[in-house]
Order: structure tokens, then C-alpha cells, then sequence
């Protein structure tokens, strides 16, 4: 594994979401580096990718875990990232949100919001909520390092990119306003 800067030179065999990923920053001018790899399914997998990303960086980088979720009725849809190591709580993010029942939404509604599917949920899949119908919810430590880790909409790959980026220039293009909470 190799981490380089910026896209792909060939974009043969990749996904269409996983090109437009790549468009968004660009468009933002947003610097970034990109690691390949196999498929990373849990954050066992993820853990040889996060030493790779993490190299040479004094502070390290946010490698979190994103969780699509929703209320009882399916209504209200959240994207919350959470530091990988950190457990989740329903009932202390449920008394944050005011919602209670919170459960992991149906990957129907992953694919239909955010155009991604299980394994590959990322920030980066609110680019494609043009409806806004999904809430993004950061914990408030992920915030905390100065590089941020996701997937490109595709778990095959991951990305590095400043977290003052993610706040400054990522978030806002893409209109949806955090909420940050303390789990």
C-alpha cells in the first residue's frame, strides 16, 4: 500500500461515485492523498490502512467509524462520526438529538440517499443527499486531529485530508450543517 497525492492517473474499472468524490475536491481545491487497498470491511481491516495514512504525522489521523442511522419510523436519517476506537451509546446520542430508537438504517436507504453502500459509508456520501434528508452528526473528538481519514464513497480505497479542510471547505459545499455532539 502506498499512499499518494491526489486522484487516480488511470480512472480505469473505478465507480462513477467514486470518480465524483474526486471531482468535488478538485473543484474545492482541496489537497488530499488516496491510498489503495482491498476492500475494508471492519475496522480491524482498516487498521493497517490507518498506519499508512498516519505516517509520519505527529498527531496522527481521525480514522472513524460512520454509521448510518435513523429513528424508529425510518423518518429521520443521521450520518454520525465517531473516533474508530470510541464505543456508541444510543441513549447519550439519543438524548443529544432529541430522538429516540435510534437503530442502523436499512442499506435501501444508504444507497438511496448518500449512493453508497454497507462498508463504504463516508462523509463523503452527503454529496449525493441532494435532498438533505440525511443529518450529519460529528463526535466532537473526531474534530480533534489534524488529518481526517474516509472512504471515496468505495471501500477499496481511502483518503487523507486536512480536518480544517473537512470544516472549512468539504462540510459547507456540501450543505450540510453538523451537529456536534459528545459521546
Amino acid at each position: 500500500m502506498e499512499l499518494v497525492n491526489g486522484r487516480p492517473e488511470n480512472e480505469e474499472g473505478r465507480l462513477d461515485k467514486e470518480i465524483r468524490v474526486y471531482d468535488f475536491l478538485d473543484s474545492l481545491g482541496v489537497e488530499y492523498q488516496r491510498i489503495d487497498h482491498e476492500a475494508a470491511m471492519t475496522m480491524e481491516a482498516c487498521e493497517e490502512i490507518d498506519r499508512t495514512l498516519s505516517e509520519g504525522e505527529e498527531n496522527g489521523v481521525a480514522i472513524c467509524k460512520n454509521l448510518f442511522l435513523c429513528n424508529r419510523q425510518a423518518t429521520d436519517f443521521y450520518l454520525l462520526l465517531i473516533p474508530g476506537d470510541k464505543p456508541f451509546k444510543t441513549k447519550y446520542l439519543s438524548a443529544q438529538i432529541g430522538s429516540s430508537r435510534l437503530s442502523f438504517a436499512k442499506p435501501e436507504y444508504m444507497e438511496k440517499y448518500l449512493d453508497i453502500t454497507p462498508g463504504s459509508v463516508s462523509i463523503m456520501g452527503l454529496m449525493n443527499d441532494h435532498e438533505k434528508k440525511v443529518q450529519l452528526l460529528i463526535d466532537e473528538d473526531v474534530l480533534k486531529d489534524e488529518y481526517f481519514g474516509c472512504h471515496p464513497c468505495i471501500n477499496t480505497s481511502s483518503l487523507k485530508i486536512r480536518t480544517k479542510d473537512l470544516v472549512e471547505k468539504i462540510i459547507p459545499a456540501m450543505g450540510h450543517e453538523p451537529k456536534i455532539v459528545k459521546l
